[in-house]
Protein backbone atom coordinates (compact mmCIF):
# COMPACT_ATOMS: atom_id res chain seq x y z
CA UNK A 1 0.00 0.00 0.00
CA UNK A 2 1.33 3.55 -1.03
CA UNK A 3 0.94 6.51 0.83
CA UNK A 4 -2.19 7.90 -0.59
CA UNK A 5 -4.13 4.04 -0.10
CA UNK A 6 -2.94 4.72 3.61
CA UNK A 7 -4.11 8.24 3.71
CA UNK A 8 -7.74 7.04 2.33
CA UNK A 9 -7.77 4.31 4.84
CA UNK A 10 -7.65 6.75 7.31
CA UNK A 11 -9.98 9.12 5.99
CA UNK A 12 -12.68 6.58 5.75
CA UNK A 13 -12.38 5.31 9.02
CA UNK A 14 -12.57 8.57 9.90
CA UNK A 15 -15.96 8.93 7.97
CA UNK A 16 -17.42 5.49 9.40
CA UNK A 17 -16.47 6.19 13.05
CA UNK A 18 -18.35 9.67 12.60
CA UNK A 19 -21.10 8.49 10.80
CA UNK A 20 -21.45 5.46 13.56
CA UNK A 21 -21.80 7.96 15.70
CA UNK A 22 -24.14 10.32 14.74
CA UNK A 23 -26.43 6.71 13.91
CA UNK A 24 -25.87 6.19 17.75
CA UNK A 25 -26.82 9.54 18.68
CA UNK A 26 -29.39 9.32 16.71
CA UNK A 27 -30.80 6.56 17.46
CA UNK A 28 -30.84 7.14 21.43
CA UNK A 29 -31.80 10.38 20.79
CA UNK A 30 -35.35 9.36 19.00
CA UNK A 31 -35.41 6.34 21.65
CA UNK A 32 -35.64 8.88 24.77
CA UNK A 33 -38.48 11.22 22.71
CA UNK A 34 -40.63 8.05 22.97
CA UNK A 35 -40.19 7.48 26.72
CA UNK A 36 -41.93 8.88 29.57
CA UNK A 37 -39.73 7.71 32.81
CA UNK A 38 -36.94 9.94 33.48
CA UNK A 39 -34.47 7.62 34.62
CA UNK A 40 -35.25 5.82 31.22
CA UNK A 41 -34.78 9.05 29.48
CA UNK A 42 -31.89 10.36 31.40
CA UNK A 43 -30.13 6.78 30.64
CA UNK A 44 -30.98 7.25 26.62
CA UNK A 45 -29.87 10.32 26.27
CA UNK A 46 -26.33 9.57 28.43
CA UNK A 47 -25.64 7.05 25.16
CA UNK A 48 -26.00 10.38 22.74
CA UNK A 49 -22.70 11.92 24.99
CA UNK A 50 -21.20 8.21 23.95
CA UNK A 51 -22.14 9.13 20.04
CA UNK A 52 -21.13 12.75 20.09
CA UNK A 53 -17.98 11.02 21.23
CA UNK A 54 -17.39 9.01 18.06
CA UNK A 55 -18.25 11.80 15.71
CA UNK A 56 -15.88 13.96 16.79
CA UNK A 57 -13.30 10.65 17.00
CA UNK A 58 -14.33 9.87 12.95
CA UNK A 59 -14.14 13.73 12.28
CA UNK A 60 -10.52 14.08 13.78
CA UNK A 61 -9.65 10.94 10.78
CA UNK A 62 -11.71 12.51 8.82
CA UNK A 63 -9.73 15.85 8.91
CA UNK A 64 -5.74 14.43 8.79
CA UNK A 65 -6.80 11.29 6.84
CA UNK A 66 -8.40 14.24 4.05
CA UNK A 67 -4.99 16.85 4.74
CA UNK A 68 -3.11 13.94 4.49
CA UNK A 69 -4.37 12.88 1.24
CA UNK A 70 -4.16 16.37 0.18
CA UNK A 71 -0.43 16.38 0.56
CA UNK A 72 0.03 12.94 -0.47
CA UNK A 73 -1.89 13.42 -4.17
CA UNK A 74 1.17 15.28 -5.63
CA UNK A 75 -1.27 18.11 -6.88
CA UNK A 76 -4.48 16.20 -7.86
CA UNK A 77 -6.21 17.34 -4.97
CA UNK A 78 -6.02 21.04 -3.44
CA UNK A 79 -6.73 22.74 -0.70
CA UNK A 80 -7.71 25.13 -3.51
CA UNK A 81 -10.57 22.93 -4.73
CA UNK A 82 -14.06 24.25 -4.71
CA UNK A 83 -15.50 20.78 -3.35
CA UNK A 84 -12.72 20.71 -1.08
CA UNK A 85 -13.21 23.80 0.90
CA UNK A 86 -17.27 23.40 0.52
CA UNK A 87 -16.61 19.74 2.10
CA UNK A 88 -14.77 21.51 4.99
CA UNK A 89 -17.41 24.35 5.48
CA UNK A 90 -20.06 22.03 5.78
CA UNK A 91 -18.17 19.79 8.17
CA UNK A 92 -17.47 22.93 10.54
CA UNK A 93 -21.18 24.29 10.22
CA UNK A 94 -22.27 21.09 10.70
CA UNK A 95 -20.59 21.01 14.43
CA UNK A 96 -21.88 24.17 15.13
CA UNK A 97 -25.75 23.18 14.24
CA UNK A 98 -25.23 20.04 16.24
CA UNK A 99 -23.30 22.12 19.00
CA UNK A 100 -26.65 24.68 19.12
CA UNK A 101 -28.23 21.46 18.43
CA UNK A 102 -27.23 19.46 21.57
CA UNK A 103 -27.81 21.81 24.23
CA UNK A 104 -31.61 21.41 24.76
CA UNK A 105 -31.12 17.49 24.80
CA UNK A 106 -28.29 18.21 27.41
CA UNK A 107 -30.72 20.17 29.34
CA UNK A 108 -33.10 17.45 29.32
CA UNK A 109 -30.32 14.64 30.63
CA UNK A 110 -29.71 17.26 33.34
CA UNK A 111 -33.38 17.34 33.87
CA UNK A 112 -33.93 13.78 33.77
CA UNK A 113 -31.37 12.83 36.42
CA UNK A 114 -32.67 15.61 38.53
CA UNK A 115 -36.60 13.60 37.82
CA UNK A 116 -35.54 10.43 38.23
CA UNK A 117 -33.91 10.73 41.96
CA UNK A 118 -37.25 12.67 43.33
CA UNK A 119 -39.64 10.19 42.26
CA UNK A 120 -39.25 9.29 38.31
CA UNK A 121 -42.78 10.78 37.65
CA UNK A 122 -43.64 11.50 33.40
CA UNK A 123 -42.80 15.37 33.22
CA UNK A 124 -44.45 17.43 30.64
CA UNK A 125 -41.42 19.86 31.17
CA UNK A 126 -38.53 17.12 30.49
CA UNK A 127 -40.40 16.40 26.92
CA UNK A 128 -40.98 20.07 25.89
CA UNK A 129 -37.07 20.59 26.53
CA UNK A 130 -36.81 16.96 24.59
CA UNK A 131 -38.61 17.92 22.02
CA UNK A 132 -37.75 21.65 21.37
CA UNK A 133 -38.08 22.04 17.52
CA UNK A 134 -35.51 24.31 17.08
CA UNK A 135 -32.94 21.87 18.69
CA UNK A 136 -34.19 19.09 16.34
CA UNK A 137 -33.95 21.27 13.40
CA UNK A 138 -30.40 21.69 14.21
CA UNK A 139 -29.41 18.21 14.59
CA UNK A 140 -31.27 17.44 11.12
CA UNK A 141 -29.50 20.14 9.88
CA UNK A 142 -26.30 19.12 10.95
CA UNK A 143 -26.53 15.79 9.86
CA UNK A 144 -27.65 17.04 6.22
CA UNK A 145 -24.15 19.22 6.44
CA UNK A 146 -22.28 16.01 6.98
CA UNK A 147 -24.43 13.96 4.31
CA UNK A 148 -23.65 16.84 1.81
CA UNK A 149 -19.87 16.92 2.90
CA UNK A 150 -20.12 13.47 2.27
CA UNK A 151 -21.93 13.73 -1.59
CA UNK A 152 -19.17 16.15 -2.44
CA UNK A 153 -16.53 14.08 -1.42
CA UNK A 154 -17.92 11.26 -3.75
CA UNK A 155 -18.79 13.20 -6.13
CA UNK A 156 -15.71 15.82 -6.35
CA UNK A 157 -17.42 18.31 -9.28
CA UNK A 158 -14.66 19.94 -11.01
CA UNK A 159 -12.59 17.02 -11.51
Amino acid sequence: MGEVDWALLVHLFGVVILFSGMSIAGVAHAAARRRGRPSEIALLLGLTRTGVLFVGIGALFVLAGGFWLVAASNGSYSLGDGWVGASLGLLAFSFVLGWIGGQAPKRARHLAGRLARAGDEPSPELHRVLDSPPALLGNYAAAGAIVAALVLMVWKPGL
